[in-house]
């Protein structure tokens, strides 16, 4: 049983998930699959191959699924997945992916997309990610989870941002961002760590201080970035700084931000 608007359109083919509720002058295209007890708020459009995650509510005036925003896409079939959970406030788009990306945008669980934010082609993103109002996180992006992206700020096509990484307000970002860093500035650099954002976690002090001696090797320590990781590698047991090491060692199309 779905509640749905008389004037709501939604295209033969579409499956529409138990307890639903389907708002005013909404559109559904017909390869959209809406999980269980999703909300659409008056005025949405969801079309293309798009799969909606139980539980997520989108508001007023969002555009989910409509066709990559790059000059490259001749009209392949592609796809956008979005997890369960996630709110996503009003006038915020998500495109699907592109041949040349693996033809898939996804979007983890228990997200907080706000008003007028942008989830461009092939991005993925994981679980509990924040982005702020009328931020642009453009194609072929990784966002890991936990991740917080502050108000208008923009992240680089394929720019990859670590675990519990936090973007600080209107700023651009250029370069990958390891796990638990804190960005800041116009053109971003790395400030330091998410402190706040470990410390709510309740992350260990212990991990806490091994984070931050490696953040500090990787400021000051002698040879290049990725030495000074493989260094950090062999010298520290802490799960959370293995993690950092990992990403940085990681394959990547971007360089870093490197500590300031």
């Amino acid at each position: 049983m779905a509640g749905i608007h008389p004037s709501a359109v939604i295209e033969e083919g579409a499956q529409i998930g138990a307890d639903c509720n389907i708002g005013p002058f909404c559109v559904i295209g017909p390869d959209v699959v809406l999980g269980d007890r999703v909300t659409l708020k008056s005025h949405v459009v969801v079309s293309g191959d798009t799969h909606i995650g139980d539980d997520t509510v989108i508001f007023s005036f969002a555009v989910i699924g409509e066709i990559p925003q790059d000059l490259k896409f001749d009209g392949e079939k592609s796809r956008l997945r979005i997890g369960a959970r996630n709110r996503i406030r009003e006038h915020v788009t998500m495109n699907t992916g592109t041949s040349g990306g693996g033809g898939e945008t996804r979007v983890g669980d228990d997200g907080l997309f706000m008003a007028g934010c942008h989830i461009a082609h092939d991005a993925q993103l994981g679980d509990r990610v924040i982005i702020v109002n009328s931020s642009a996180i453009a194609g072929h992006c990784i966002i890991e989870d936990d991740v917080i992206v502050g108000g208008l700020c923009g992240v680089h096509q394929f720019v990859r941002i670590g675990q519990g990484a936090i973007i600080g307000a209107v700023t651009m970002v250029t370069k990958d961002v390891v796990p638990h860093g804190l960005v800041q500035g116009p053109r971003g650099i790395l400030d330091g760590l998410n402190l706040v954002g470990l410390k709510r976690k309740g992350v260990d002090r212990a991990d806490i201080t091994a984070l931050r001696a490696a953040f500090q090797m990787l400021k000051d320590g002698e040879g290049a970035f990725q030495d000074r990781a493989r260094r950090l590698a062999d010298e520290s047991d802490s799960e959370y700084v293995q993690q950092m090491v990992n990403f940085i060692l990681g394959d990547t199309d971007r360089n870093f931000l490197t500590p300031g």
